[in-house]
């Protein structure tokens, strides 16, 4: 670099082209680009903005059912209950995802006694 021997490279001054990946399978990757272009994504992809989503909506489900479980018992067991089920349902979801996600993507599921830990605190 001292002696200028990088300032005639090809490309110097634009950005770098990085629509492809050099570590990715390049079938793999060339699929992945065709189902860009086209406006889709892989099957993973989607199921994880779904989880991520129901997750959102579970935990904000379970919160506002823990501030009304002073005033109501009842209504706390009836509830957990429910969430219980949609917690199973996350967690299926989430195993669906970690069979078909590529390697080192893969998520954790929720447990319930971890959640209830967070809203104590």
């Amino acid at each position: 670099m001292e002696e200028g021997q990088f300032e005639n490279l090809p490309g110097k001054g634009k950005p770098l082209k990085l629509d492809m990946n050099p570590h990715a399978d390049p079938a793999e990757d060339t699929l992945y680009r065709i189902l860009s272009k086209n406006g889709c994504a892989p099957e993973w992809v989607e199921l994880n903005k779904e989880i991520r989503t129901n997750i959102s909506e579970w935990r904000a489900a379970l919160k506002k059912a823990w501030i009304n479980k002073c005033s109501d018992n009842l209504k706390w067991v009836e509830s957990s209950e429910v969430l219980k089920t949609q917690l199973r349902d996350i967690n299926n979801k989430v195993f669906r995802y970690n069979l078909i996600v590529p390697f080192g993507r893969q998520m954790f599921g929720l447990n319930w006694e971890k959640e209830l830990g967070r809203l104590e605190e």
